[in-house]
C-alpha cells in the first residue's frame, strides 16, 4: 500500500485495520503507541507519525509498529525505498543488519544486557557508524503512552541478567543528518539462544 502518490494517512489506514482484524485465531488490541512512519528527511528523527503528504518516489520510509493482543506487545520496524536503489541506503542497511544480528547472537540465558550491547556495538565501530541511544528495551504488556517495561536496556553497562523468557525490542536505527534506516526485532529469551518473534527480511525493501 506505501506507493508513489499515496497518502501517508491512507497507508496507515490499511495497516491499523490489519494490526486490529489480527488473525482468524486472535483478534488485534490497540497498541500503547501509534505506527511510527517517519518518510524522507524525516528518518533522521525518532518516533514521527504519519501526515495526509503523500508519498514520493525516491525516499525511503521507516515503519515501526507493534501487534498486540491482550495487551502484549511485538513491536517491529522495517525500511522501504521507493523507486531506484539506493547503494549507499542499501549498504547502510546491511552494515545496520550485521550490528543487529550480532546482537541477536549474543542473547541467551544467563548473558548480560551489556553483552548484547557489546557485540552490536563491535560491530558498528568496525564499521565507523556512531549510535549514542540504547539499541533494546524490555517489553511485554503495555499501555498508553509506551509498549516498553522499563526493566532492562539493550546498552553498554546494564548488567542485567538475562534470563528465560524476558521479552525485549532490539531496534537498530541509523540515522545521517537527513536520512535514516531502521530494522528491529521482538525477542524471547532461551536457554539455548535468541527466539525471534518475526518472520520477515531484514533487508531494505525496494519498491
Amino acid at each position: 500500500v506505501i506507493s508513489p502518490g499515496v497518502r501517508q494517512c491512507d497507508a496507515v489506514s490499511e495497516i491499523y485495520s490489519s494490526l486490529i482484524k489480527g488473525t482468524p485465531e486472535f483478534g488485534g488490541d490497540y497498541a500503547s503507541i501509534v505506527p511510527m512512519l517517519p518518510t524522507g528527511k524525516g528518518t533522521s528523527a525518532s518516533h514521527l507519525t504519519w501526515t495526509d503528504d503523500k508519498f514520493v518516489e525516491g525516499e525511503a520510509t521507516i515503519i515501526e509498529l507493534s501487534g498486540s493482543h491482550k495487551k502484549y506487545h511485538c513491536p517491529m520496524a522495517r525500511t522501504i525505498l521507493l523507486g531506484k536503489p539506493d547503494q549507499l541506503k542499501i549498504d547502510t542497511m546491511k552494515k545496520t543488519n550485521e550490528a543487529l544480528q550480532a546482537g541477536i547472537d549474543a542473547v541467551k540465558a544467563g548473558n548480560t544486557a551489556n553483552d548484547v550491547a557489546q557485540a552490536f556495538w563491535k560491530i558498528l565501530d568496525k564499521y565507523g557508524i556512531e549510535k549514542t541511544s540504547r539499541t533494546g528495551y524490555s517489553i511485554g504488556i503495555g499501555y498508553p503512552p509506551d509498549w516498553g517495561e522499563h526493566t532492562l536496556n539493550i546498552s553498554k553497562g546494564d548488567m542485567t541478567e538475562l534470563k528465560p523468557n524476558v521479552t525485549f525490542h532490539m531496534i537498530a536505527v541509523m540515522q545521517f543528518g537527513n536520512w535514516g534506516v531502521e530494522a528491529s526485532e521482538s525477542i524471547r529469551v532461551t536457554e539455548n539462544g535468541a527466539e525471534l518473534f518475526c518472520n520477515l527480511s531484514k533487508d531494505l525493501f525496494v519498491k
